[in-house]
């Protein structure tokens, strides 16, 4: 069993309640999304950057028991491109969980139209979730990834 930790301080919302289909009907794997609080996000588990989106508006990171973890940053955000992110890793880069990840400003987003929720998801995997709609701060426990 693998836990996932919260990467950011806000405020969980279930999946079914992200306005992307893509995150609501967990097209790509299940999990919790973060209103935001605070700019910085961190790593939520321990593992390997795979992958940082050249528009750094996602990161994925594999973690030691090979599950991959996406942190997908605001909703639409592809469009900035990349204008209000600050990423500080990079792929092949290890990361332990509370590693700053990146710093993102929110204002700008928001400026743009654009929704600041932040989808955090096992890839194509379930998981039993440790929160409800409440409060988080970075490190707190999220969810259970099932084997």
């Amino acid at each position: 069993m693998e836990i996932c930790y919260s990467p950011l301080a806000g405020k969980t919302v279930n999946l079914d309640h992200v306005a992307d289909e893509m995150f609501s009907q967990r097209m790509l794997g299940d999990g919790i999304a973060v209103e935001p609080e605070a700019s910085e996000i961190y790593s939520p588990v321990a593992g390997e950057i795979t992958m940082v989106y050249e528009t750094q508006h996602a990161i994925g990171i594999k973690t030691e028991k090979d599950v991959e973890i996406l942190l997908h940053i605001g909703i639409d955000t592809v469009m900035l491109g990349g204008t209000p992110f600050k990423t500080k890793v990079q792929v092949g880069d290890h990361v332990r969980p509370g590693d700053l990840l990146t710093l993102v400003d929110w204002d700008y987003i928001r400026k743009k139209g654009c929704d600041t929720i932040v989808p955090i998801l096992a890839i194509n995997r379930k998981v039993k979730l440790l929160k409800g709609e409440e409060n988080v701060k970075p490190g707190e426990a999220l969810f259970e990834i099932e084997a």
